[in-house]
């Protein structure tokens, strides 16, 4: 018989004590030092079925929650079928950080704005009224989007998933797009995710990687290291010949929520990957870009990192990644 934990234990824990979930612990141990989150928490350490990785039928793929980014990072499973997904957990933070923190962990992960981050400061994001940022130092701010908070979405690996079309676990409930665990960003005034503080979410699924694709993660950072990223893109893409047949295409660090970049996606499919077109492809994102006083810089940083990762994807660098296997199913 099992001795871990059942899910609906720690569920009902977190809604009869209050406080919130606890995975790795990387962000909520810093939140919890600087002051802005008291506890108590409720540790899911206990739930090994939680970790690793597990073929689906039809070639996907089931990540637990509590797989750490590191090992995500080394998994041969996703390097070679969702090579993207592997390259942006390989990038994330410090090799510290990545040996502790976990998938779940970065979906559900809150912003880091340092005047959230500051105990003495009132903000949206801790039940304030305004948001100190807009009037403040915003030059890591949003680009894109007319939310009332002006802080990025933190998570590398939810702009990759978006990119993969990937589905969340959620313990009691049907599983639900990545995409769906944010929305379109209006409601993330107060939060960075809308998911109930008591739900659980337990893995994310992976669909069967197309044949042949060909995918790319490419980040724009201040210094080379231990960098959280400025502007992040992944890129997918499939081809027949030179005609690309497929293009899913996703951005972070730019907005309240990871970006879907449909726009790049509808110039690419049906047509042939020159680098007249990648550019052009990745010039449609400026169109979405409303500039802060301090963030003029990211719109082009925006559309330049786009065109890194497309080409990337395009094969038209040395870092472009290719599965080696996969099926449509």
């Amino acid at each position: 018989m099992s001795t871990e934990p059942a899910l609906s234990n720690l569920s009902a824990a977190v809604l009869t004590r209050g406080g919130e979930l606890r995975a790795g612990g990387t962000d909520t141990t810093a939140r919890q030092r600087s002051g802005i989150s008291p506890g108590p928490f409720t540790d899911l350490d206990g739930v090994g079925h939680l970790r690793g990785t597990t073929p689906l039928r039809g070639g996907g793929l089931l990540i637990g929650a509590l797989t750490t980014l590191a090992a995500l990072a080394a998994d041969p499973q996703v390097r070679d079928g969702w090579p993207a997904l592997a390259a942006s957990a390989g990038a994330a933070a410090t090799p510290q950080i990545r040996a502790a923190g976990t998938l779940g962990g970065n979906l559900m992960q809150r912003n880091r704005c340092w005047y959230y981050r500051n105990p003495h400061v009132s903000c949206l994001q801790k039940g304030g009224t305004d948001c100190p940022a807009r009037e403040g130092d915003h030059h890591f701010g949003v680009v894109s989007g007319d939310g009332r908070c002006i802080t990025p979405h933190p998570s590398t690996l939810a702009m990759a998933l978006l990119a993969y079309d990937a589905e969340a676990e959620i313990h009691g409930e049907s599983p639900r797009s990545v995409a769906d665990l944010y929305g379109n960003g209006d409601r993330l005034s107060h939060t960075d995710h809308l998911l109930a503080p008591d739900r659980i979410l337990t893995g994310v699924r992976l669909p069967a990687p197309l044949p042949g694709e060909r995918a790319a993660y490419h980040r724009a950072t201040s210094r080379a290291h231990a960098e959280w990223p400025l502007v992040e893109a992944t890129a997918r893409l499939a081809f027949d010949g030179a005609t690309i047949t497929y293009a899913a295409v996703a951005a972070g660090a730019v907005a309240r929520v990871p970006l879907r970049l449909t726009e790049v996606e509808a110039a690419l499919i049906g047509r042939e990957a020159t680098p007249g077109l990648l550019a052009a492809a990745a010039a449609t994102v400026l169109a979405r870009c409303r500039p802060l006083p301090q963030t003029g810089y990211k719109a082009t940083l925006f559309r330049d990192t786009v065109l890194e990762a497309l080409e990337q994807a395009a094969g038209r660098t040395e870092e472009a990644a290719r599965p080696s296997h996969g099926s449509a199913g």
